[in-house]
């Protein structure tokens, strides 16, 4: 298989440790029958602007192959000056959105798969120990959060692996549901976290206490932004930071025709939740919430019109701009939705920029949906293969990019 090749781990400190000396290349020239031997590097003809400039347009994975060249290469590429060149170039050439696959449920080892190339990657994540860890991402930087006390909270760049533990966050240690987000802003180069925290109240099953917890690296600090109790409602484990926006789905308790609901929250303001509800687009058996350039984009399983709680098929809705209404941007058609086999009526998806990342629960299989182009297309054979009829799959996707830091 064509991707097997690929399956190599570069950490970026590889870079700076394994550095050979630059080929050498010989031209030979007859002088009075005795031939003299010229030595020189090639790449001593290009000045270092215009190798820098060259380099930067080479897809991520090749610049830590790029750094081991020679000495000189690995200056270029571990400069900052390279690392704001590259940065600049992909605004305009994308390196496009990665997916990462676990392996196991016992330890995050994985594949990271690179849809430019179309190749999976071995890969190592920093800081988290489990694959069933909560994971949020923005802009290249990637968010852990241990799933059994939920005070492990990590920011990283899986890229150059860098990262840094944030403090324990307020609010109930004990929450029954708990989601996860994060947002960079890359202009100030600075992020916020945000956990939305959801405890039934003692006694009644209907009422349910929820909690907003914001941290700003510019601060590191967290800070309460909401705390309210809702009635036939309660939080789950799904939310995204869009436009200053914080949206969290929300799941019936009973008493609504609906099983899922979508709640906002603006991050420089605190009002009502419940003001802000709104309706899904269709009855769903499970919502997966992104952002895609500031939009809020859902990929969710439509469930059948007399067994909502059966899926018979995958749609993917944007939010329109006026925060009310739904745009249907795509349904799966039936030929990919049957390619997944047996489908649950719950599975993973996430993506950023124009991508879209949908993988069974039961299968490696991963299937993308390019949001611009309209195109469905399976993505190439992941390495992990299903070793026992109960394994479970999972992932989650982020962007690839050497200049952030946590």
């Amino acid at each position: 298989m064509e991707a097997e090749t690929s399956w190599t781990t570069y950490p970026y400190n590889y870079i700076t440790t394994h550095v050979p000396e630059a080929e050498s290349y010989y031209e030979q020239s007859d002088d009075d029958d005795e031939t003299k031997v010229q030595t020189f590097s090639m790449d001593s003809l290009l000045p270092n602007d215009l190798l820098e400039r060259i380099l930067s347009f080479l897809p991520i994975a090749s610049i830590f192959r790029a750094g081991t060249v020679c000495k000189r290469w690995n200056e270029i590429v571990s400069s900052r000056r390279f690392l704001w060149n590259f940065s600049n170039n992909n605004n305009s050439v994308s390196q496009g959105p990665w997916y990462f696959m676990f392996t196991t449920t016992d330890d995050p080892s994985g594949y990271a798969y690179d849809p430019v190339i179309k190749k999976w990657y071995s890969f190592d994540l920093p800081c988290i120990e489990t694959s069933n860890w909560f994971v949020a991402s923005s802009c290249g930087l990637v968010c852990f959060m241990d799933n059994d006390c939920r005070n492990k909270i990590y920011v990283s760049n899986p890229i150059s692996k860098q990262w840094r533990r944030l403090i324990e966050p307020p609010g109930h240690k004990s929450a029954d549901y708990t989601a996860l987000s994060a947002s960079m802003n890359r202009a100030k180069q600075s992020y916020s976290v945000s956990i939305v925290k959801s405890k039934q109240v003692p006694g009644d099953f209907y009422q349910w206490e929820l909690s907003i917890h914001l941290y700003s690296s510019e601060t590191m600090t967290w800070t309460t932004s909401v705390t309210d109790v809702l009635t036939g409602w309660r939080g789950g484990d799904e939310s995204v930071i869009c436009d200053n926006v914080l949206y969290f789905l929300i799941y019936s308790t009973g008493g609504s025709d609906h099983r899922h609901g979508l709640v906002s929250s603006n991050l420089s303001s605190t009002s009502s939740l419940m003001r802000s509800f709104i309706p899904m687009p269709c009855s769903l058996t499970c919502g997966r919430l992104m952002n895609l350039k500031e939009r809020l984009v859902v990929v969710g399983g439509i469930g059948k019109q007399d067994r909502p709680d059966i899926i018979k098929g995958i749609g993917i809705w944007c939010l329109k701009r006026d925060g009310k209404e739904w745009q249907e941007m795509a349904r799966m058609p039936q030929r990919f939705f049957q390619g997944f086999g047996e489908l649950d009526d719950v599975f993973a998806s996430s993506g950023s920029d124009d991508l879209v990342y949908i993988q069974s629960y039961g299968s490696p299989a991963l299937l993308t949906f390019d949001m611009k182009l309209k195109c469905w297309k399976w993505s190439q054979k992941c390495p992990v293969s299903k070793k026992f009829p109960l394994q479970l799959f999972t992932g989650f996707c982020f962007e690839p990019r050497l200049e952030i830091t946590p």
